[in-house]
């Protein structure tokens, strides 16, 4: 069977029992790298144990990072080093620069902390700054979700950038880094939006006199019960220090064996929960029961998301083994110089995040067909711009079938028209940004 017609089936296959099917996304994933491996293989065992072993190989690639961040994102939140650095952010920056350090505080908190979970944690301060100024409600809220949104996306190790950047070979340490690059004009691009949408909407507080009438609670806890901002930064710094300067040290031929090791993503995570776990217990001093669960609440929402990524994987496996990326290549052609590339992997991100509404879906899906196409063409940069393109898409569209779109529109208060009218332009305009930043750096730093 032609390729491009077992990419076809492949595709719908994931479509179908998503959108059509509301079949959850690890069974829909696997289904599709199933049908994939069998139309390409044939009816055998071979096929089948292809998949799984594709299953296998991300899962031992990801699994225990994903695994560490999300217990790293619950000790922060558990401990109040979360709070403790969103409110730093905002004392830093006085109520006029209230909008920028929200922003700050919700791409700062993003990179290790789940995109809902900062979003809770934040809505509270954005109601009581517009309370302070009796007005910019709109702007404070497009803030804190844009900046959250935006680390969230392009920045390891949240599940969509980390798996994305696995299956195009690229370091973690460059994912990071040109991740935090393009982020910064993402973050400009929020704040001006938002300053933009609060004056042609303005919103009222909704019901502002009932301080939980959206269910975030107002209630906040006293500064001398929270941890240091050092020590509520260490799980945040740690990682992204070691994988940073263990990425710059091969970069220049100075590998030292054990920065090597302290610089794989693995034990980097792994000394960053310590970090958080130590905080968690000793500012809250908790029970080593009360410690166990709160690992295992953490654990147990990780282990959804690792089984997501790992279908992703095998999807992607099974569709680079059917030669799509070989018959894409030939067909953009050498003239393309690979560039063609970009645009495919933010156009395919984008249709597949406006389909079926989940952006790292949208990412692990993507990456799975450009990563066979990577290796047909003779790129004139490096790989981690294809990852950032995907990931540039995986925010255009967001509309009622995304999680993200309620989370924002149930918390903060705004009706569908008004989420319609708010959210999802400043996701297509950051999504537009990040793609335009990226091809600019893949031309003017190519890093190859």
């Amino acid at each position: 069977m032609h390729p491009l017609l077992i990419l076809a089936l492949g595709m719908a296959t994931v479509l179908g029992l998503i959108v059509v099917g509301r079949v959850h996304a690890f069974l829909a994933l696997l289904a599709a790298a199933l049908v994939v491996s069998l139309l390409a293989m044939g009816p055998t065992g071979e096929a089948v144990a292809a998949v799984a072993e594709a299953f296998g190989a991300t899962a031992a690639g990801i699994g225990i990072v994903i695994a560490f961040a999300a217990v790293i994102g619950k000790a922060m939140t558990d401990s109040g080093a979360a709070d403790r650095i969103v409110r730093s952010f905002t004392g830093a920056g006085g109520d006029r620069r209230a909008a920028p350090a929200l922003a700050g505080s919700g791409a700062v908190l993003s990179i290790p902390v789940f995109f809902d979970t900062v979003f809770y944690l934040l809505v509270p301060l954005a109601r009581s700054a517009a309370r302070a100024s009796q007005k910019h409600y709109l702007k404070f809220l497009l803030a804190v979700a844009g900046g959250a949104v935006v680390t969230h996306a392009l920045v390891p190790p949240t599940p969509g950038p980390l798996v994305t950047a696995a299956e195009l070979g690229v370091d973690l340490g460059t994912m990071m880094g040109v991740g935090l690059v393009i982020a910064i004009p993402c973050t400009v691009t929020v704040l001006a939006f938002a300053a933009w949408a609060d004056r042609r909407m303005p919103l009222p507080l909704p019901d502002a006199d009932d301080p939980e009438a959206a269910g975030i609670p107002e209630a906040e806890a006293p500064p001398a019960v929270l941890p240091g901002l050092m020590a509520s930064l260490a799980p945040i710094v740690v990682p992204v220090v070691l994988i940073t300067a263990s990425t710059v040290a091969t970069a220049l031929g100075q590998e030292v064996g054990w920065l090597a090791a302290l610089g794989n993503p693995n034990l980097a995570l792994g000394l960053a929960t310590v970090a958080a776990l130590i905080v968690y217990v000793r500012q809250r001093r908790p029970s080593r029961a009360e410690v166990a669960a709160s690992v295992e609440e953490a654990l147990m929402s990780a282990g959804v998301i690792i089984l997501i990524t790992a279908a992703g994987g095998a999807f992607g496996a099974m569709l680079r083994a059917s030669g799509v990326g070989d018959v894409l290549a030939a067909l953009m052609g050498d003239g393309a110089g690979g560039f063609a590339l970009l645009g495919l992997a933010f156009g395919t991100a984008s249709l597949l995040k406006i389909a079926q509404g989940s952006s790292t879906v949208a990412m692990i899906t993507t990456v799975g067909l450009i990563s066979g196409a990577v290796a047909g063409v003779d790129l004139p940069f490096h790989a981690v711009y294809l990852a950032t393109a995907i990931a540039s898409g995986s925010l255009v569209g967001s509309w009622m079938n995304d999680s993200g779109f309620w989370i924002f529109a149930k918390m903060g208060g705004l009706s569908e028209v008004e989420t319609l009218k708010t959210w999802t332009p400043l996701l297509a305009a950051v999504g537009v940004v990040a793609f335009a930043t990226t091809v600019l750096l893949a031309l003017v730093v190519p890093l190859v």
